[in-house]
C-alpha cells in the first residue's frame, strides 16, 4: 500500500503541474473560452473591454465623402477607435483592403482606378505606416499579403481584364519581392480561384480560401509556400472563409459562416496541417454579418467587421452601417467605430521595436505604450 500511495501521489503532482500550466497558457493568450451556448449575440458597451490600455493601433478602410466625393480611404486609429486619421486622401481613387508588414513599417493595399466599369481596374501596392512612398507592385491584381520576413508581397492576379468585384475574379498566385522587384509564380499552377490569403508565421504554408475550384467548393485550403502540396482544412472541421494566424502560428481564426467566428489551435510543423480544439467565440443575430478577422499583436484580441446583413463583405462592396469590433476571446466584444460609414477589413499595427528578431512577445509589448504615444506624435507631425 505504501508504494501504491507513493506512486498515486506522483500522478496526483504531475496532473497539478499539467493543469497549472494549461491554466498560465490561457492567462498568457487571453482569457478562458466562453461556453458556445451562452455567447451573446449584440456588443457589449464599449467599456466592457479597456480598449485604451491596448497599446496597438488599427488601420482600416472606410467609404467616406472627401473633398465632396464619396470614395474608399484607409484610416489609423487607436484601439478604442480615437486619434483616427486619414491615410490617403484621394477623392479620385479607391484604396481599400490594407494589411500590415510583419515590422509594422508599411501597409500593401488595393487601389480601384477608373470611373467606369469598362475602364475601371484593381492593382495592388504598397506604401510606408504614414501613407508615403507608395509603390505599384501589380495591375490588374488583388488580395495581396506579407511573407513573414516582410521582404515579400504574394498577390493574387485578376482573372479578367474586365473589372469585377467578386472575391474569387482570380487566377495565379505571384510572388513579389519588394527587393529585387521580381515577380515570381507559385509553384502550384491550380490555385484557381483562391482569395483571403495569409502567409503563416513559420513561412512554410499560406492559408486562404476557394471558391469554384476543380477540386474544392467553398473551402479553407493550406499549401505549400514553396511547393505544390494542398490541404483541404474541411476534415478538421474548418469551413467558412477569411482565415487568419496568430503571431506565433499556433492559433487559427476564421468566419464559420456569415453570422459566428471560431478559433482553434493548428499546427504547421508537421508534415500536414493539424486543426483541432475549435471553439466559437463570437455570434450575431442572421440580420447581420461577422467578416474581416485578424489577430492583435499579442495574440490576446481579434478585430472584425460587423454589419447589416445588407451589406457586401467583397472588397469594394459598400457595407452601410458597418462598424469595426474587438473581442477579447471571453465572449465578450464591442464596438470600436460607431460611425457605420462602410468600416472594413480591420488590420492590426505591430509595434516597431529595436530588436525585430525579438521572440518574447512579453518584453516587446512591456513599453508599448511609451513606444504607441512616441509613434503618434510622429505621424501627427508629417
Amino acid at each position: 500500500m505504501g508504494v501504491r500511495k507513493k506512486i498515486m501521489t506522483k500522478i496526483i503532482i504531475c496532473v497539478t503541474v499539467l493543469l497549472s500550466l494549461f491554466a498560465a497558457d490561457i492567462v498568457i493568450y487571453g482569457q478562458q473560452l466562453p461556453d458556445e451556448a451562452n455567447l451573446p449575440l449584440w456588443p457589449s458597451e464599449s467599456n466592457a473591454i479597456n480598449l485604451r490600455d491596448i497599446p496597438f493601433k488599427i488601420v482600416h478602410e472606410s467609404y467616406i465623402e472627401t473633398n465632396s466625393q464619396k470614395n474608399w480611404e484607409l484610416f489609423i486609429m487607436n484601439a478604442d477607435g480615437s486619434n483616427k486619421i486619414n491615410l490617403t486622401n484621394t477623392p479620385d481613387l479607391d484604396e481599400m483592403y490594407p494589411h500590415i508588414s510583419p515590422d509594422g513599417s508599411k501597409i500593401c493595399f488595393v487601389i480601384d482606378k477608373g470611373s467606369t466599369r469598362r475602364d475601371r481596374v484593381r492593382n495592388v501596392y504598397y506604401m510606408n505606416i504614414d501613407g508615403t512612398e507608395r509603390v505599384e507592385v501589380a495591375r490588374n491584381s488583388r488580395e495581396p499579403c506579407w511573407s513573414p520576413d516582410g521582404k515579400s508581397i504574394a498577390y493574387l492576379k485578376g482573372e479578367y481584364q474586365t473589372y469585377s468585384t467578386r472575391e474569387y475574379a482570380t487566377s495565379e498566385l505571384i510572388i513579389y519581392n519588394i527587393e529585387t522587384k521580381e515577380h515570381k509564380p507559385h509553384p502550384n499552377k491550380n490555385l484557381q480561384h483562391i482569395y483571403a490569403i495569409c502567409w503563416a508565421p513559420n513561412g512554410r504554408w499560406i492559408l486562404g480560401v476557394t471558391q469554384g475550384h476543380s477540386e474544392f467548393s467553398d473551402a479553407i485550403l493550406a499549401f505549400e509556400a514553396n511547393g505544390t502540396g494542398i490541404h483541404n482544412l474541411e476534415q478538421f472541421g474548418v469551413i467558412g472563409c477569411r482565415p487568419d494566424l496568430r503571431y506565433d502560428g499556433k492559433k487559427l481564426t476564421w468566419g464559420q459562416t456569415d453570422w459566428d467566428l471560431c478559433v482553434a489551435d493548428i499546427d504547421l510543423e508537421s508534415e500536414t496541417p493539424k486543426v483541432e480544439n475549435k471553439q466559437k467565440i463570437v455570434r450575431c443575430p442572421m440580420e447581420y454579418k461577422i467578416y474581416h478577422v485578424d489577430w492583435s499583436p499579442d495574440g490576446k484580441y481579434i478585430a472584425f467587421s460587423y454589419g447589416s446583413a445588407e451589406g457586401g463583405q467583397q472588397v469594394g462592396g459598400l457595407a452601410e452601417g458597418w462598424d469595426i469590433c474587438i473581442t477579447d476571446l471571453s465572449g465578450k466584444w464591442v464596438k470600436v467605430t460607431k460611425d457605420g460609414n462602410h468600416n472594413k477589413e480591420p488590420d492590426w499595427v505591430p509595434i516597431p521595436v529595436k530588436n525585430n528578431q525579438s521572440k518574447d512577445k512579453n518584453s516587446d509589448i512591456a513599453d508599448a505604450e511609451a513606444l504607441k504615444n512616441k509613434w503618434i506624435s510622429d505621424l501627427i507631425t508629417k
